[in-house]
């Protein structure tokens, strides 16, 4: 038989060497670095209908763009290299 959750429920966890707090109430999960108030929560409605999916992957799209700026070319190609970049092989045949 289980408990029904009533009331905040709290425990310190540990990731990656840094400690956190988890509270889980009949609302949400809340995870803040301890000592904190301000963290991640995630509500079991988001959870359940699969919101929390779509999140995770806009987020994580999100984080790649910084990647994706900085392999973009810092100044504008010269005439040279415009012209260069234009031409291509022709086939030995």
């Amino acid at each position: 038989m289980t408990t029904k959750l009533d009331g905040p429920l709290k425990r310190e966890i540990s990731v990656e060497g840094k400690k956190y707090t988890l509270t889980i109430t009949p609302k949400c999960l809340h995870l803040a670095p301890k000592g904190r108030r301000k963290g991640y929560e995630l509500a079991w409605q988001s959870l359940i209908t699969g919101d929390a999916a779509l999140v995770t992957a806009l987020n994580e799209s999100l984080r790649m763009i910084p990647a994706l700026e900085a392999t973009r070319r810092t100044k504008p190609l010269t005439p040279a290299e415009t012209r260069q970049r234009g031409r291509t092989k022709k086939a030995k045949g």
